[in-house]
């Protein structure tokens, strides 16, 4: 991520400036960061995870989005588009956004790696998504080999990991959905 500029942004001038930029941004402590474009192979994992999910809650009471929805951690203040997030329940939507376009009570979070992201999504950014109250788990979707982690909140509060790999299957328990490995990774062209 390259910082948009050295002015101290309010989280509405953030929201101006998202509304007028084709780019996405991130926001944190007044600070803003243009988030960088995908490559193909990034929007298919994006495009694999959220139909498998999609599929999977078709009959519950949880609504899966794209990389669109703008997340916020109130606890911090980062707003941010996760790749694919799953809200169940009634989406509640940040009170400080005037055009309703900021959710901020995500059940799961999904990150795809990048090679320029995988330290962030691994360490800051995965310990704003920790602060978030309703989120149960976050997956984060390895880019140079087939593995899955889950990060979970357990009962006592704290958090484990698993990881999934070829042949495995990603379980969500807080969604029920399973994730085999080799879907997310499906690539029908390379055949």
């Amino acid at each position: 991520m390259t910082q948009a500029a050295h002015h101290h942004f309010t989280f509405e001038e953030y929201l101006t400036l998202e509304e007028d930029s084709g780019t996405k941004h991130e926001f944190l402590g007044g600070q803003v960061w243009a988030m960088s474009g995908g490559t193909p192979e990034h929007a298919a994992l994006i495009m694999n995870v959220g139909t498998l999910l999609s599929n999977s809650l078709r009959d519950k009471p949880c609504r899966v989005y794209g990389s669109d929805l703008r997340v916020r951690v109130q606890a911090t203040g980062l707003g941010t588009y996760p790749d694919v997030t799953v809200v169940c329940g009634h989406l509640e939507l940040d009170p400080e956004d005037p055009k309703k376009h900021t959710a901020r009570n995500p059940r799961v979070l999904v990150e795809i790696l990048s090679p320029s992201t995988e330290d962030y999504d691994r360490g800051e950014k995965l310990g704003h998504y920790k602060k978030i109250p309703t989120v149960s788990e976050i997956v984060l979707v390895a880019h140079d080999r087939h593995e899955v982690e889950i990060v979970r909140r357990e009962a006592d509060g704290s958090w484990s990991r698993e990881i999934a790999r070829e042949g495995e299957v990603a379980r969500l328990a807080s969604i029920g959905c399973e994730l085999p490995v080799a879907e997310i990774y499906r690539d029908p062209l390379s055949k």
